[in-house]
């Protein structure tokens, strides 16, 4: 059974992401990935294939916070950025509370992206 994973990073961890999805490569192929808009342009270029919805600021945080409110998202991979000031940022809190409310997996940085990759695809790596 295919798992979805969503990825999300603000502008200035959009290489931490990509690098990321390079060294999961071999993992996120099993998967279905959902990303905002921009993040998901970057993501593409690896040879992924990704669904993407709008850029973060115009709603695309949002989006895939509707997506796991309604079960359709097993994990979501969030490269914040920690010091940065952004003009969505009660979307980006929503989403974070939606994911504490059903129960989603969210990681905010590499090491956390690493254990809910592994965990949630390493049955369909052979």
């Amino acid at each position: 059974m295919s798992k979805t994973i969503a990825l999300i990073a603000h502008d200035g961890k959009k290489a931490d992401m990509v690098a990321f999805v390079k060294d999961h490569i071999e993992f996120l192929v099993k998967a279905k990935l959902v990303a905002t808009g921009t993040t998901g342009s970057y993501i593409l270029q690896t040879g992924l294939e990704v669904d993407r919805k709008l850029s973060g600021p115009m709603g695309g945080d949002a989006q895939i916070a509707a997506m796991a409110a309604e079960g359709k998202i097993d994990g979501i991979i969030f490269f914040r950025d920690p010091l940065g000031k952004h003009a969505h940022e009660p979307d980006i809190q929503m989403l974070m509370r939606v994911c504490d409310l059903y129960n989603v997996p969210l990681a905010t940085n590499p090491a956390t992206g690493s254990l809910i990759i592994e965990g949630l695809l390493e049955d369909l790596v052979s």
